[in-house]
């Protein structure tokens, strides 16, 4: 019972940090169209740890990189997501697994968005094309009506680091439509205010939000995640803490290059 437990918990742990995403979004008809906290070039590297009976561990990685492309005659970021099993746990159940999206450098709505999966021998490929003027999205050749300004799973993370949380106070619910395994969502995340958090890397001031998540195999539903993103123009997320069917994970940024702007939310970094 305990080793298939295990095995279930490790299936998911690395792709939680992609499904993160949920807590990042915000709707086209808000303040983040326009891109003022990334750029070309940018790289970020966090942490995924799982929690069962009070041991922590070092679960596995996700990286994000950042590239601005000229595709069909736009400038698009490619954005890519890697994520892996540490390799204490491959012989156990490995995980690789790749998530991409073009974004359109003008609008910052997802162009396309690939998913190649590989969780155990279990291979998921997803191929999605976004016609926003049309309101239509083709996922593996077939077609999905979506309302405006929707995003997929990985450009809402970085769509939504441009919302001026400013602008909310705590309590205030930010609604978006998110397309993900072929449907759409209508969902939102509240933004709770600001804090100091202490994290593996370091010591930060923070914004903490709280999304409302999607019932599944991981997560029960409801709004049990926080996240906390960095007090800065980059709003780099910083933690993630969230309870799940079995334990909890936390997810933490331990490695950042290429910022568009100064780290300065950082207050001191962990010994």
């Amino acid at each position: 019972m305990k080793e298939s437990i295990k095995m279930f918990c490790l299936k998911h742990i690395v792709i939680i940090v992609f499904l993160l995403a949920n807590a990042f979004a915000a709707s086209a008809q808000g303040d983040a169209a326009r891109n003022n906290s990334f750029k070309d070039g940018e790289r970020l590297t966090f942490h995924v740890y799982y929690n069962m009976s009070f041991v922590w561990v070092n679960a596995g990685t996700a990286k994000f990189s950042t590239d601005l492309e000229d595709v069909n005659g736009k400038k698009e970021y490619h954005i890519t997501g890697d994520g892996k099993t540490s390799h204490s746990y491959e012989w156990f159940y490995k995980v690789k697994d790749r998530y991409e999206t073009y974004i359109d450098k003008e609008t910052m709505l997802p162009e396309r968005f690939v998913r190649d999966v590989n969780e155990g021998g279990t291979k998921i490929n997803q191929d999605v094309t976004f016609n926003h003027k049309k309101g239509e999205a083709i996922s593996n050749k077939k077609l999905y009506t979506i309302p405006k300004g929707t995003q997929d799973i990985l450009s809402s993370i970085f769509y939504a680091r441009n919302i001026d949380y400013n602008r909310y106070k705590p309590g205030d619910k930010i609604p978006f439509n998110l397309f993900l395994d072929d449907k759409v969502y209508n969902v939102y995340i509240k933004y709770m205010g600001k804090e100091q958090i202490t994290t593996k890397m370091g010591t930060f001031n923070a914004i903490k939000i709280v999304p409302l998540l999607i019932q599944g195999t991981i997560f029960t539903g409801g709004e049990k995640m926080t996240i906390w993103v960095s007090d800065d123009e980059n709003h780099l997320p910083l933690r993630v803490d969230s309870p799940i069917l079995v334990g909890s994970v936390k997810v933490d940024l331990m490695e950042y290059s290429n910022l568009r702007n100064p780290f300065t939310s950082l207050i001191s970094k962990a010994d």
